[in-house]
């Protein structure tokens, strides 16, 4: 079993005061104090993006959908903060239903993000695509009302869906697997979602820590995943917890308490 009263020690005693503030939410429901998402929204532009550095000035989609998921861990996606957000991610769409980074990132983009590429292209339009679910979920869990962005919706799972190989693989990074599947079934796209969390499954066991982290959190955020993709997930984060209660980020040591903080968010 993952060993909760250390992971939440790790943090603690090494988290800033964000995600110190991400704890208290995940653990008890607390509401941040105010001055903790004017932190987080202070670095917003005008536009509602976010640069992906702190002296950046174009938005950035990668950077914004990494901003959504800390609003969503102090409170849900919700609020005039998180609705600039997702309005300028809806005007960045393109007209075949895809996202892809501005194209004066490049020259500082990582692969995941580069402009032009079509791995990059399909995983930040399978992200972005998921973050548009979570926010309507937040709204209507049981997606039973007609979505606020439903076009933008609509044309990301359609592009997503197209990119699908017969055997439920896709053609990009593995991340992008989780984010199509929640995207996927939130549009009815119930076969291809449940294809490609098969294919998510026969990859657990090579997954290091941090992907197995983010798959588990994003599939328990939109009600989906099979028991037993949950609980071999679950398994494999308690083998791979450190003695000092944390786990390793694919991103280095400095990610290693919001990696840490993702596998609190798959187990509660």
């Amino acid at each position: 079993m993952v060993d909760i009263d250390a992971a939440i020690g790790y943090v603690v005693a090494h988290g800033d005061p964000v995600e110190r503030a991400r704890l208290s939410y995940l653990r008890t429901g607390q509401s941040p104090a105010p001055e903790i998402v004017e932190r987080i929204a202070a670095g917003q532009t005008a536009a509602g993006g976010w640069p992906a550095s702190t002296d950046g000035v174009i938005p950035s989609v990668d950077a914004t959908c990494f901003r959504l998921n800390e609003l969503d861990d102090l409170g849900g996606l919700h609020g005039a903060v998180v609705d600039r957000a997702l309005g300028w991610l809806a005007t960045v769409q393109r007209p075949d239903g895809t996202w892809q980074e501005n194209e004066s990132l490049a020259a500082v983009a990582p692969a995941w993000a580069m402009p032009g590429d079509p791995e990059a292209t399909l995983y930040l339009t399978a992200l972005a695509g998921f973050w548009f679910t979570v926010a309507e979920v937040e709204l209507h869990p049981h997606l039973d009302l007609p979505a606020r962005h439903a076009p933008t919706l609509a044309a990301a799972a359609g592009f997503v869906n197209s990119q699908l190989r017969p055997d439920g693989t896709w053609p990009s990074f593995l991340a992008t697997g989780w984010h199509a599947a929640g995207l996927l079934h939130a549009q009815q796209y119930f076969y291809e979602s449940a294809r490609v969390q098969l294919v998510l499954g026969d990859r657990l066991h090579d997954m290091a820590p941090a992907d197995v982290a983010s798959m588990a959190a994003a599939l328990r955020r939109v009600h989906l995943g099979d028991d037993w993709l949950l609980q071999a997930a679950r398994k494999r984060l308690a083998a791979t917890q450190r003695t000092d209660g944390g786990w390793d980020s694919a991103e280095g040591p400095v990610f290693d308490v919001n990696t840490t903080l993702t596998v609190l968010r798959a187990c509660r």
